[in-house]
């Protein structure tokens, strides 16, 4: 008679911890991937940014000739300064003025029907002797080489096609920076991050540290950079722009038109420029001094109007700190100030965007603003190639598994390990600032439908898992 088999003890190993899910591997992989696909395209932009942040410095000595002078006796009536410019430039029809301050010449700006709306002729005087001391085709009062310069960095001298380059590295500038920092933050954390582990051996460890501890230093810096340079950007920057109108931060200016229309406006790179003027240059004198009376100091850009009807307007041009911009509108018949605008009256955000975009260009602190851009650019470029000899060593070297690069960092699919509630709250986060940031959000949408594509082809390849038959029961 059989006898029942007794009851199987129950098990006691554990039962199997779930995964835990985290944002690291994704972070890992889009870092990766981001620098690898990014970087070349940082690389240009901080290499023509590090050529142009110097400019300033380059123009004195490339138009040494045109710019400056050796001060000597009272400075000539500005309508006679004008009346130089006119006779060198007689198809012109004159635009605006920048006296000349100290060793400075000047600068009378022409339109012509021959340049487009952008570009000017400008003609350079020699403010105590009223002599002619050259001329220039300028933009936004931009000499060539600066203007050259400009555009290097901003399109590759491809237009509007270009444009996209520079859109694209400041779109990925700050989702990299601020990727590197969570990564090494999971890594180092606290005053660890700040430097280099030079304790490690040769290898990939101790390049990861100087690429690492260095990106923590150039983070903020390279935040700014950006920022400010998405507000000027194709598609960001129009998007930037009709919500800094939505939110009345844009920047204001004088009412000059008897209408009440304000005046014309500039960009980043200067004041716009009136039409055909029909208005007296012989009253330029008397605009400056009513400006001069009612606190206008310092540089000025003196706008001439098209006609006798319509105000002048003097604004202050000192984008160093402490910046100024104050502007008046002036009735050059009666010598009265018609309107103003003051700098301290501009709503906040437009004060942002001109300290932001001063700093960007240089301009804000001057020659410590362009050392700290200087050093922002080598570091990056040592970050680029630091990042690049990472992925170099941890290529494979074995001779049955040599290959000429390493494989990428994280897992595919790694999206689906970060927690539920980072899909929820990050997805539409994501979604916005792809809408917001266009060259941000179609790249990451293309490398995510990628990523999925070859994971799924790969795990159709995979073979099936073979079977494996269970052991006879012992007797």
């Amino acid at each position: 008679m059989s006898t029942a088999a007794p009851p199987s003890a129950p098990s006691l190993s554990p039962s199997r911890p779930a995964e835990k899910r985290s944002f690291g591997p994704l972070l890992l992989r889009l870092h990766f991937y981001a620098g690898i696909l990014v970087a070349p395209f940082l690389l240009v932009a901080a290499l023509t940014g590090l050529a142009y942040v110097f400019s300033p410095q380059l123009d004195r000595i490339v138009y040494a000739d045109e710019l400056t002078v050796d001060p000597s006796g009272a400075p000539q009536p500005l309508a006679t300064q004008v009346a130089a410019a006119q006779a060198a430039v007689p198809n012109g029809i004159l635009a605006a003025v920048q006296p000349g301050e100290g060793s400075t010449t000047t600068q009378v700006d022409f339109t012509l029907a021959s340049l487009d709306e952008e570009h000017q002729r400008t003609v350079y005087v020699n403010q105590y002797s009223g002599e002619v001391t050259g001329q220039l085709t300028t933009w936004f009062s931009y000499t060539p080489v600066r203007t050259w310069l400009d555009d290097m960095h901003r399109n590759l001298h491809l237009g509007v096609v270009g444009r996209h380059y520079s859109e694209f590295a400041a779109s990925w500038l700050g989702v990299i920076v601020l990727g590197g920092l969570a990564l090494w933050w999971r890594r180092q954390r606290g005053k660890r991050m700040l430097r280099p582990d030079l304790s490690a051996r040769k290898g990939v460890r101790r390049t990861r540290g100087w690429h690492a501890a260095t990106g923590v230093w150039l983070a903020l810096g390279l935040l700014i950079l950006s920022v400010t340079g998405l507000t000027w950007s194709r598609y960001a920057g129009a998007n930037f722009g009709a919500a800094v109108d939505a939110l009345s931060g844009s920047r204001p200016s004088v009412t000059t038109s008897v209408t009440g229309a304000p005046a014309e406006g500039g960009g980043h790179h200067g004041g716009g420029t009136a039409g055909p003027t029909t208005a007296d240059p012989a009253a330029i004198d008397g605009v400056v001094k009513v400006a001069r009376d009612n606190g206008i100091t310092g540089p000025v850009t003196v706008t001439v109007p098209p006609d006798s009807a319509t105000a002048w307007s003097v604004t202050q041009e000192r984008d160093l700190w402490p910046v100024a911009h104050d502007s008046v509108a002036i009735d050059a018949a009666a010598g009265t100030v018609t309107d103003r605008v003051d700098f301290a009256d501009w709503p906040l955000l437009a004060k942002l965007t001109s300290w932001g975009v001063g700093a960007h260009m240089g301009l804000l602190f001057g020659l410590p603003n362009q050392i700290l851009l200087a050093a922002l650019a080598i570091g990056l470029i040592c970050v680029i190639v630091w990042g690049y000899r990472m992925w170099w060593q941890r290529r494979p070297t074995r001779v049955d598994r040599r290959a000429p690069v390493a494989a990428p960092l994280g897992t595919r699919g790694a999206w689906q390990q970060i927690p539920s509630w980072g899909i929820v709250v990050g997805v539409p986060v994501v979604i916005a600032l792809g809408w917001v940031v266009p060259l941000f959000g179609i790249p990451l949408a293309a490398f995510l439908l990628f990523d999925l594509a070859v994971g799924a082809v790969r795990s159709r390849r995979q073979p099936p898992p073979v079977p494996v038959s269970p052991a006879p029961a012992g007797r």
